[in-house]
């Protein structure tokens, strides 16, 4: 077996072992308490009804919902991961290992794929009995949901491949999850993006989280709610070649920028723990 195939299976299973300490500890939690909290807030909205039709509010936007958690799940966890262990020096120990960069990428790509997953089932439990009209019994709307959920993951993780990589620290990191927040609410997730002003409509089209949010609608919602959608559809060829084009440019980008970064990883950069009556070394001599 080649190198390569040794590093790819190894990645396999590095990604296995980091979905099953995840979901077997207290760690969790971190994870799931904000789409508990996501999910209060929606039920509480069950009685409102989507502009123009009789449908629940709040059923309309747990399927959108799903797309944000993708997104949350995913590239935001994948970009954590980078920075953090880019930040202990676990990219450098893996650098020094022949072909250790593919298999430590195809163990966290594995991981937060798992992770996704997981989650994304979990939301779905519930929901089926909280919330009134979502349609999980049909398999054509399995089979969209596992669709759009493939296509987002390929449109997202090389994202937060990038995103980890052009970050030097969690710290700077933190805004995108408050620029997640804010894009959110121009994405029609929570609400139809029919009731934003056009220009706003234009900017919402051009992110990955709408086309998410539309395709988990599409899926999960009976097909007379598409009324309120742009176009009175669900525009299936549209959301693929939209979410198509962000997985080209994440599959294009995503390489140069990682390779940038694993050249410019060093011992120097990594912050090594303190020891007892030694002082840390001073990180502004640190080479670039």
């Amino acid at each position: 077996m080649s190198r390569g195939m040794t590093a790819v299976r190894a990645g396999f299973q590095r990604g296995r072992v980091e979905v099953r300490q995840i979901v077997t500890s207290a760690d969790v939690l971190g994870w799931l308490w904000p789409s508990i909290l996501a999910m209060i807030v929606l039920y509480v909205l069950s009685d409102r009804t989507v502009p123009g039709t009789r449908f629940s509010l709040g059923s309309q936007s747990v399927a959108g919902f799903l797309g944000v958690n993708m997104l949350y799940t995913g590239m935001l966890g994948l970009s954590v991961a980078l920075t953090v262990e880019r930040e202990d020096g676990t990219l450098l120990r893996m650098k020094a290992t022949p072909n250790g960069m593919l298999g430590y990428l195809v163990g966290k790509v594995v991981g937060q794929t798992g992770l996704t997953v997981v989650f994304l089932l979990v939301i779905l439990a519930p929901s089926a009995y909280l919330f009134d009209g979502l349609e999980l019994r049909g398999a054509s709307s399995w089979l969209m949901l596992t669709g759009v959920l493939v296509l987002g993951l390929i449109a997202t993780l090389p994202l937060g491949a990038i995103l980890g990589s052009l970050f030097s620290s969690v710290q700077g990191l933190s805004i995108v999850p408050l620029a997640i927040m804010g894009l959110t609410a121009i994405s029609g997730v929570f609400y139809p993006i029919t009731a934003l002003p056009i220009w706003l409509q234009w900017i919402g089209q051009m992110l990955p989280l709408y086309w998410l949010g539309l395709g988990m609608r599409a899926a999960l919602l009976p097909d007379e709610m598409a009324v309120v959608e742009i176009g009175g559809s669900w525009r299936h060829l549209e959301m693929v070649a939209a979410l198509g084009a962000w997985a080209v440019f994440g599959f294009v980008a995503a390489p140069v920028v990682l390779r940038r970064m694993a050249r410019r990883q060093s011992g120097s950069r990594v912050m090594p723990p303190s020891r007892p009556g030694r002082a840390a070394p001073d990180v502004g001599r640190q080479r670039t």
